[in-house]
């Protein structure tokens, strides 16, 4: 069983997949995985390596909107997984803290 908070349904969920699926399927969403760059970390990997990420996630309460979906990586999507922005932000701070070092 999934945890989500108090405020967000398992129903809820479900009807922010689905509209996301439709919006996968737009020209809107073609136009912007057309270059193929990760909207994370800005590398060129391709159309086909695009996935749909919600910058603000459903799970915290984000919603299948124009204004929360970009084209990540699946390397970034699948690092960033719940996180919202700013702490998706802090992990690469930590990240580049580390390299740094």
């Amino acid at each position: 069983m999934v945890f989500y908070p108090d405020h967000i349904s398992e129903q809820q969920i479900r009807r922010e997949k689905e509209k996301a699926r439709r919006l996968r399927r737009s020209q809107w969403w073609y136009r912007k995985i057309h270059q193929g760059v990760c909207y994370y970390c800005g590398r060129q990997v391709g159309r086909a390596n695009l996935t749909m990420d919600h910058i603000v996630p459903l799970s915290r309460g984000g919603k299948s909107k124009k204004g929360n979906l970009v084209p990540a990586c699946k390397s970034c999507n699948n690092k960033k997984k719940y996180l919202l922005p700013v702490e998706w932000d802090e992990y690469l701070a930590y990240l580049r803290r580390l390299d740094g070092s």
